[in-house]
C-alpha cells in the first residue's frame, strides 16, 4: 500500500499522486500525528525541513532555532514534500532518485 504526505496544492505533490495513482493525505487541512512525524524525523533528520520554503523565510531567527519537530507541528507546509509510504519504506520527495526506487 502506498500513502503519500503532502499538500493538495503542491505541484509536486499532485505530480507525484498522478504517477502513483494514490490520493494526496493534505498534511495542512489533517495535520499529522506526532507519531508519524518522529517517524519521518528520524527517517530523514534534518532535510525533513523544507528551509527553501516561503514559510522558512517568514520565520525570525529564534523561531528557526527552535527544534524541528515543534516547528513541523506548528507550521506544516514546513515539511518537505511529498513524503511517500510504501510498503512500510519512506521516501522523501519526488526527484529521480525517488521515482527510480519506487520503479516510475
Amino acid at each position: 500500500m502506498t500513502k503519500l504526505y503532502g499538500i493538495k496544492a503542491c505541484d509536486t505533490c499532485r505530480k507525484a499522486a498522478k504517477t502513483l495513482a494514490v490520493d494526496i493525505s493534505d498534511i495542512r487541512a489533517n495535520p499529522l500525528p506526532a507519531s508519524d512525524l518522529k517517524r519521518f524525523y528520524a527517517q530523514f533528520g534534518d532535510a525533513l525541513v523544507n528551509t527553501r520554503s516561503t514559510t522558512w523565510r517568514g520565520l525570525s531567527e529564534a523561531e528557526r532555532a527552535r527544534p524541528p519537530l515543534d516547528l513541523l507541528s506548528e507550521h506544516p507546509t514546513l515539511m518537505k514534500r511529498p513524503v511517500i509510504e510504501k510498503d512500510g519504506a519512506l521516501f522523501l520527495g519526488w526527484g529521480k532518485d525517488v521515482q527510480a526506487e519506487l520503479g516510475v
